[in-house]
């Protein structure tokens, strides 16, 4: 390693270190590509309040729910709750059942370790 110095406009002055790449810390294994893929979806679907409280809402429910009474709940349009509800399908969370013009939500069952987790995060 070389370390030079420089000045800034400013007047400061600065330590410049030229490192070689990966010689600082050995790093033994990197997480596959597909649980780093699982655990950003699942991140960005709780990335929102509304979604972490429809979260909390499906894992007090003793039946689905439906998206009538989540706009209810929350004073938003269908479209911003079918919007809020299509991430957390997306992302693994949720699933649903259609009954007549109506979609009722429930919490899948089939959850990987990472969503399950997840979850537990939610009271």
């Amino acid at each position: 390693m070389t370390t030079k110095s420089r000045t800034a406009e400013s007047g400061l002055t600065f330590a410049n270190v030229d490192r070689v790449r990966g010689c600082c810390v050995p790093i033994e294994s990197t997480m596959p590509a597909a649980a780093a893929e699982e655990v950003a979806a699942l991140a960005k679907a709780l990335a929102d309040p509304t979604r972490v409280q429809i979260l909390h809402a499906l894992k007090l429910a003793a039946d689905p729910v439906c998206v009538c009474d989540f706009t209810d709940a929350f004073g938003l349009g269908q479209p911003t709750i079918s919007h809020h509800l299509a991430k957390l399908k997306a992302a693994g969370l949720v699933a649903s059942e259609k009954r007549g013009v109506w979609a009722f939500y429930f919490l899948r069952q089939d959850l990987g370790p990472a969503a399950r987790a997840a979850l537990a995060m939610i009271p």
